[in-house]
């Protein structure tokens, strides 16, 4: 779990160069970033630059763009199949530069597997369609314009 969250920090510090970042020094206890990776997720550290969460998911979720916000995701357990680009079906806005939907039509299918790391610029559809394991447990960097 160090190794991962160490992986993590650097893929943060890699992404933010060029914007001014907080500085506060944070430091998040390995079991709370355990019980957010094993839970239902939840939120480790929230910066006007970016965010860290654990996230859990036990089932397929909705189609999310964010207009302002880069996902980095680093899978620390499970396996899925993320969907990505192409165009939202049933596309709905939930709250201002955020849209969800039903499904993606014309989009790229990677399968996901624990250790590996995806970013996700902003404006750009993605969709876990599915899962390969009961569940999958990521970190999720959230990059703010």
């Amino acid at each position: 779990m160090k190794r991962a969250w160490i992986l993590m920090a650097c893929v943060a510090a890699m992404a933010v160069p060029a914007m001014a970042q907080s500085r506060a020094v944070t430091h998040v206890d390995s079991e709370k970033v355990a019980a957010a990776l094993a839970g239902k997720g939840g939120s480790l550290v929230a910066t006007k630059d970016f965010t860290i969460a654990g996230s859990h998911r036990d089932k397929p979720g909705q189609v999310e763009v964010h207009a302002r916000e880069t996902d980095i995701f680093y899978v620390t357990d499970g396996e899925a199949t993320l969907v990505f680009g192409g165009k939202v079906v049933g596309a709905k806005t939930t709250a201002p530069g955020q849209i969800r939907g039903s499904g993606i039509t014309g989009g790229t299918t990677q399968q996901l597997k624990k250790g590996d790391v995806v970013t996700i610029p902003a404006g750009t559809p993605h969709w876990f369609k599915e899962l390969g394991t009961p569940t999958i447990s990521y970190l999720t960097v959230k990059v703010l314009k």
